[in-house]
Formats: structure tokens, C-alpha cells, sequence
């Protein structure tokens, strides 16, 4: 049983798993978003991957709470069985890029095009070389 407490976790104690945000998913997201009434957030999905607390899921929901100032956002244990052996290399390329928490990703907003060049094509690459390690 986790003995993390995600109630006690900050968006500075998460480190995520993807190191761009695009501006078109933010700007989507500001529609719905009301900093003083999170009832609407969906909770961020996280689990433990070699002894680091990982966002799955939810990097922009994140980064604009951050920009609302707000440092604590509903989050929830990752239940369903993805392919780890990926996120630990996006993990691990995040970390090489030092983005280690949301707010490394305040500076990482990009434009759709740059989004789908540095994060769609880096991530497309990734998965086909760890599909072949996997053989």
C-alpha cells in the first residue's frame, strides 16, 4: 500500500511525464477553467515509477493552475495499466531536459506546430524504439 498521502502532494512534488504544452490544448482548457471553483478539475492522475511521484496524465490542466496560483489540485492513483517501460523514458528524457515539475513547463508552451515537431515526433520515435527493445 502507497504510503504517499496525495492530499499532503504539491504540483511542485510531481514530476511529469512530457515536456511541452501546446498553447491550442491551454487555451481549450482556460474555456472550462475557473480557479475558484475546481469541482470541474478532473483529478491528475499519478503513480510511483522508480521512486518518483509521475503525472500520467493532465501536464496542462496542471500548468494552468500554476498560472491561476494555485498549488494543490485534486489528484488520484493511476489505475489503469499503460505501458511503463514509455514512461519511463519520457520520465527520463524530462529530467535530462530538467523539466522535473509543472512549473519547469511555464517556459515549454509552444505553438500547435512546434507541439506536434518537438513532442508528437519525439514521442512517435520513442515508442517505436522501445516496441523494438521489447522483441
Amino acid at each position: 500500500m502507497n504510503k504517499v498521502k496525495l492530499e499532503e502532494l504539491e504540483l511542485k512534488d510531481l514530476q511529469v511525464s512530457q515536456f511541452y504544452i501546446s498553447n491550442a490544448k491551454l487555451e481549450e482548457i482556460k474555456k472550462w477553467f475557473n480557479k475558484d471553483d475546481l469541482s470541474n478539475f478532473d483529478a491528475i492522475p499519478v503513480k510511483i515509477i522508480d521512486d518518483d511521484i509521475v503525472m500520467t496524465d493532465g501536464h496542462t490542466r496542471a500548468v494552468l493552475a500554476i498560472m491561476n496560483d494555485i498549488n494543490k489540485v485534486p489528484l488520484v492513483w493511476e489505475n489503469d495499466d499503460l505501458s511503463w517501460d514509455m514512461y519511463q523514458e519520457c520520465v527520463k528524457e524530462c529530467k535530462r531536459q530538467n523539466i522535473k515539475s509543472p512549473y519547469d513547463l511555464l517556459s515549454r508552451i509552444v505553438d500547435e506546430d512546434e507541439y506536434k515537431d518537438k513532442w508528437d515526433k519525439w514521442c512517435d520515435n520513442m515508442q517505436k524504439e522501445v516496441k523494438e527493445r521489447r522483441i
